[in-house]
């Protein structure tokens, strides 16, 4: 029998495997590619020419990148899930579910009757590529990652939905002092919950799972997470020692059923086979002559602040400081905007040391020459940093650039700014901050995309970003998702496009993803026509001179882009006019200390991840608290509608005006319960039933009923209700009420009264979904409440199929309840006029916050209320104002009772001066991807600011306070005119 080889070309390596008759290994290699699969594997073949040579073989490729290798050499594939169950059936047999971990893909596949397979979609949140994005980020190897791990003490929410927003909750936990060992830990287990929520979509995994795959051989904190997670022992927890190679030793296995040839004869065909040139789509180059670039260049480099020479300069100075998120920049300057020192690097994760060591530098330079007359942060780290060195003032970054790009065109109207995963860009509107755009879900139209792909074809970013300024056909890769990207880039390097073309290619994607992925424009028009751009990106001029082209017209790049934020940060400390900076000087500096613990605050559901960072002297600040307790003081509680209502409703539970006899009722507290509890609970306890509600929402509760999801995108609050379902069963009611609801109550205010898809048919997913309420009795009838005629005459039809309760009874009932759910509605108004005269007597600006009535749910929000009012602000919520507007056309079809409320809402605070709106949106609402640009159209109409945040799992508030301050500057930057 010939001896048989499977070789395994992924998205990142190539595997190839040796079998004898007897199935066992003769020999094995794992190794990364960089995109030149061919090559790579006929370097491995020739490795083991002398074991081979002469010899009859069998070999078949397999892999996610084989398939174009086998077509093109004219050697068998077969499709890497069949080459896997192979080998697991052969060397595993009793296996139940193999879980396995690539360079951009994660699939599950489960055994046991049909073999049945899930993977990764669109995004590569959780693969091998997500664990490489996230250890260059914390700068330290995979390995180191990985040792890091294994010491951890705690484990912190992170998302691992994508590298973006991994980044944007691992960023403040170690801006915040929070210790890596804990951060590499949570980067394993985000990887873990993503596997497990997003692939087994409600399947459960049990029995005996097998791992296999790069990530999970090489790393042990993962293997350790997983491990932990899904409560396995070491029988059935399975990590084969060739667990990378699996797929291979499977295609091996396979090639039994094809020909043999002679290992010559294969080798010579995958030499040969140089892939078939396709045609690529591209573009017009960026610049067509050297003449044309020097030119570009001079308009550009004329955009300087004076420098001036620090060694010989003397008088007053003044400190701007951008703790940024990956990166920390520092500006010193004179009266005039001279630069006298500057300073960009990536803050290592440790922003206080490097600041220090700056500090102590510059101190070095001025000597008694110069006097630092105020000092000013921005930034991420702003707190921390401001509390650690005694600065004189922080200021919300996106005022930081605007004041920076006002010294360099004072008639901006537009401020883009592309850092390295993240993009700001903000209009600015009678010389204040207007609406501000961050990118929300992908950092595909970021530096760190570029970065990500020099890396991988062996360059250094300024390098690979020249290469592309004179290619004569940029290749056209589309915008989307830096992992697809990957695949676009591969295949268009099959097609033969040159590595200038690539390069040329990504800045032109770049541009294309801001400009219509996150700023969502129509046209140059909708952004402005003075346009400064900033953020390190833009130091690349094939990226600006593709912005430019694609917008049809020149815009302004300050030379000193990449630290307009501490530039502006300087500014800003100039117009504070001190007499003396105090800010910690040379000789305090000398005893600075700094350390920082990880705490878990108590105090509230919220349980905030503290960081207690204590400086020398005694001094203490902590960060991560969205509210003052933590700190010993108590919250301040501004009035607040939210917490109101929350309150208000958490006490429908009991026997309320009835007495019980009739059992216990379950109802899950979410969605559309919210709004509707003071209904139901009025229904069922006139009816003599005893009404439990599910437990308040937490992060614990998502997880008791997170293997039961079976879809991935749909929003938190849906999420969260499989957990409040299993924790009725668990409390033993006697049934679950849970009705299917098309449609909402009538408000007269919109063209139709529908509730959206989901919060109507959850309670049917529901039932399909969570196995455990099989076990009781859960009644998810169709109910209507908008037609109370209807409804009498239904319910009482239903309540006496079910329960036996007499008909009569029941229409009294439902009367009563209709009574207690306009008594509900009458009593928010009231309290929302009470809470808005309050405001203005006490001369304090009033917040609506527009969203759905579960945007209440603290665990939903995350404490977003007590941010606000912590900010001085009154909150109100939009059912308190929306009933003082009438009926208006729409540009949208206006058939939702909860949006049209949010409409009317805008429209009222338009006509309000002392008021701003802000607008809730659920991550991945489909229906709110409309209700945004119709709010914003109509809050910009009416003169006001549109602010809309994004609210998911995560409970980082980052993006959040950026929003809510840049709100605040602006309402004082009109007050000021």
């Amino acid at each position: 029998m010939s001896l048989r080889i499977g070789i395994d070309i992924g998205s990142t390596t190539v595997k190839v495997v040796v079998l004898d008759e007897q199935n066992k290994l003769l020999f094995r290699s794992y190794e990364r590619h960089y995109s030149k699969t061919r090559e790579r594997a006929c370097e491995t073949l020739h490795s083991i020419q002398e074991m081979l040579q002469g010899k009859q073989v069998k070999l078949v490729i397999t892999g996610s990148a084989g398939l174009g290798v086998a077509n093109a050499s004219g050697i068998d594939f077969v499709q890497e899930v069949y080459a896997t169950a192979a080998a697991v059936n052969t060397y595993i047999p009793d296996t139940d579910a193999v879980i396995e971990l690539g360079g951009e893909d994660a699939k599950i596949i489960f055994f046991g009757g049909a073999l049945e397979e899930r993977m990764n979609g669109s995004c590569a949140g959780g693969t091998g590529a997500f664990i490489d994005q996230m250890a260059t980020l914390m700068n330290v190897t995979v390995n180191e990652l990985d040792e890091l791990s294994l010491r951890h003490e705690k484990i912190y929410p992170i998302a691992s939905r994508c590298g973006v927003f991994a980044k944007s909750d691992i960023q403040p936990i170690l801006n915040q002092g929070g210790r890596k060992e804990d951060v590499a830990a949570s980067i394993f287990q985000a990887v873990v919950d993503q596997t497990v929520a997003g692939l087994t979509q409600g399947r459960e995994l049990k029995g005996k799972i097998v791992f296999l795959g790069g990530p999970l051989h090489f790393l042990m904190g993962l293997r350790q997470r997983f491990v932990e997670t899904l409560k396995l022992d070491a029988d059935h927890a399975v990590f084969p020692e060739d667990g990378d190679c699996f797929a291979a030793m499977g295609a091996a296995l396979c090639s039994s059923d094809y020909g043999e040839r002679s290992f010559d004869e294969v080798l010579d065909r995958l030499e040969k086979s140089v892939d078939s040139v396709g045609l690529v789509d591209t573009m017009p180059p960026l610049f067509d002559s050297q003449e044309e670039y020097d030119a570009f260049l001079a308009r550009h480099n004329a955009m300087h602040p004076p420098e001036v020479d620090i060694h010989t300069y003397t008088g007053a100075a003044w400190l701007g400081i951008d703790a940024g998120s990956t990166t920390t920049k520092i500006a010193l300057i004179t009266a005039d905007g001279g630069l006298l020192y500057t300073y960009y690097h990536s803050n290592l994760g440790n922003p206080v040391a490097i600041v220090l060591e700056q500090l102590r530098e510059i101190y070095k330079l001025c000597g008694n020459r110069i006097t630092i007359k105020g000092a000013a942060v921005t930034g991420y780290g702003e707190d921390l940093i401001k509390n650690a060195f005694s600065c004189d003032a922080g200021l919300v970054e996106t005022v930081a650039h605007y004041s920076a790009a006002r010294h360099f065109n004072p008639d901006v109207d537009f401020i883009i700014d592309i850092g390295g995963q993240d993009m700001k860009c903000f209009k600015i509107r009678n010389g204040a901050v207007d609406s501000i755009m961050l990118n929300e879900a992908c950092s595909s139209g970021c530096g760190s995309f570029i970065e990500t792909f020099a890396k991988a074809l062996g360059y250094s970013i300024a390098d690979f970003a020249k290469l592309g300024l004179f290619a004569q056909h940029p290749v056209n890769l589309g915008s989307r998702c830096t992992v697809f990207m990957n695949s676009s880039v591969k295949q268009a390097q099959k097609d033969g496009a040159s590595v200038e073309d690539i390069s040329a290619g990504l800045s032109i994607s770049i541009v294309k993803n801001a400009i219509y992925k996150v700023i969502r424009a129509a046209s140059a028009d909708d952004l402005g026509k003075h346009i400064v751009v900033q953020g390190g990106t833009f130091h690349n001029d094939a990226v600006l001179r593709a912005f430019e082209q694609e917008l049809g017209r020149d815009v302004t790049r300050p030379t000193i882009s990449g630290i307009m934020g501490a530039f502006g940060a300087a500014l800003a400390a100039r117009d504070l006019h001190l007499e003396k900076s105090g800010i910690l000087n040379a000789k305090a500096l000398e005893k600075f200390t700094h350390v920082a613990k990880p705490a878990t605050c108590g105090l509230c559901t919220n349980h905030c991840s503290l960081t207690i960072n204590t400086f020398d002297g005694g001094r203490r600040f902590v960060s991560g608290n969205r509210c003052s307790r933590p700190l010993g003081e108590e919250p301040s509680h501004l009035p607040d509608l939210m917490r109101y209502k929350y309150g208000k409703l958490r006490a429908l539970h009991g026997k309320g005006q009835g007495d019980g006899s009739r059992g216990k009722i379950g109802i899950p507290f979410g969605l559309n319960m919210y709004e509707n509890l003071p209904f139901w609970f009025e229904l069922f306890t006139r009816l003599n039933f005893e009404v439990v509600l599910s437990p308040e929402s937490s992060r614990k509760l998502y997880l008791k009923g997170q293997r039961t999801i079976p879809s991935d995108t749909v929003c938190y609050p849906a999420k969260l209700l499989h957990g409040h379902v299993e924790a009725l069963v668990e409390a033993g009611v006697d049934a679950i009420f849970y009705p299917c609801m098309p449609y909402n109550f009538n408000e007269g205010v919109s063209d139709n009264n529908y509730n959206c898809p989901v919060v109507a048919y959850y309670p049917e997913l529901l039932a399909a979904n969570v196995p455990s309420l099989k076990k009781v009795c859960y009644l998810n009838p169709y109910f209507g409440l908008h037609r109370p005629k209807d409804f009498e005459r239904k319910a009482s039809e239903w309540f006496f199929n079910e329960f036996q309760v007499p008909k009569r009874e029941t229409v009294a009932a439902a009367k009563a309840a209709y009574a207690a759910y306009d008594a509900y509605k009458e009593d928010l108004r009231a309290t929302g006029r009470a809470y808005i005269e309050q405001a203005r007597a006490e001369n304090r600006p009033i917040l609506v916050v527009a969203g759905r009535p579960y945007h209440m749910d603290p665990e939903i929000n995350h404490g977003i209320n007590d941010l606000i009012t912590s900010f001085g602000f009154i909150l109100i919520t939009e059912d308190a104002v929306a009933y003082l507007e009438d009926k208006a056309p729409r540009h949208v079809l206006n058939q939702w009772t909860y949006h049209a409320r949010m409409y009317n809402a805008a429209r009222y605070v338009c006509t309000q001066e002392d008021m701003e709106l802000i607008q809730l949106v659920s991550f991945g609402c489909g229906i709110d991807a409309i209700t945004g640009d119709e709010m914003r159209s109509i809050l910009e109409q009416g003169g006001k600011l549109y602010t809309q945040l994004k609210i998911d799992d995560i409970s980082n508030l980052g993006a959040v306070k950026i929003r809510i301050r840049s709100l605040m500057a602006a309402i004082e930057a009109r007050k000021a005119q």
